[in-house]
């Protein structure tokens, strides 16, 4: 099977570099561009890029004008990587058709988990059928959940929300992109129905409720790695 293409587009070298050894050891085959004219010539000359990591402040063509100019002929996902944390540029970025947003400085593992993550939802990646995390087994063919062996009874949206956490374990999801990826983007009810939904989920998981964790002012993050800390 060939490797999913992934095109970095930063004008530090240093970054592109630190980016595309991460991806690179998680087989991914990875093409450069230092700047926004250089990104959009190579996207429409490989035309079977998978996944682009899109600096915002470049020289000749900005990150927001990279993505105008592609997403008139292509829907291929983008994260937009940059050292804003300016929520207007973050809204910015999902209205002109962004997937991800990363602020810098980010860790390594995260952004190649972030990788891993818009790639299933795009479909480039089969999605796993089984997902297994710290004694958590979810068989989405059965549509069942078990926990240490035993059948925990979720509703609907619960197991498409704990699926969800699995899925992007390790990363710190808002709100407003849980609601849009378990919901979907046509649901405009209010956020905070997100929490109802994740104290009866904690509630049902017993212990292992304790592995969504509470990210104060933004969201929740599933972290695996916290049943080692009893």
């Amino acid at each position: 099977m060939d490797k999913l293409k992934v095109m970095v587009v930063d004008d530090e070298m240093r970054m592109r570099k630190l980016v595309r050894d991460f991806l690179e050891r998680q087989d991914y085959q990875v093409l450069e561009a230092g700047n926004g004219e250089e990104a959009v010539d190579l996207f429409f000359k490989e035309k079977n890029i998978a996944l682009i990591l899109l600096d915002v402040m470049m020289p000749k063509m900005d990150g927001w004008q990279v993505v105008r100019e592609i997403r008139q002929y292509s829907k291929v996902p983008i994260i937009m990587l940059t050292a804003r944390g300016d929520e207007n540029d973050e809204l910015l970025g999902f209205n002109l058709g962004v997937d991800e947003y990363i602020s810098k400085p980010f860790s390594p593992k995260i952004l190649v988990a972030r990788v891993d993550a818009v790639l299933r939802r795009s479909g480039a990646v089969g999605s796993e059928e089984v997902l297994e995390s710290a004694g958590i087994r979810i068989d989405k063919t059965a549509h069942q959940v078990t926990i240490e062996g035993r059948e925990v009874d979720l509703s609907f949206k619960e197991f498409e929300l704990l699926s969800y956490f699995v899925e992007n374990r390790g990363i710190a999801l808002s709100r407003e992109k849980i609601l849009n990826a378990v919901w979907n983007y046509d649901y405009f009810g209010d956020a905070r129905t997100i929490d109802t939904h994740v104290k009866k989920l904690r509630s049902k998981m017993g212990d292992k409720g304790n592995l969504i964790r509470t990210i104060w002012g933004m969201g929740y993050k599933f972290d695996p790695d916290a049943a080692d800390e009893k």
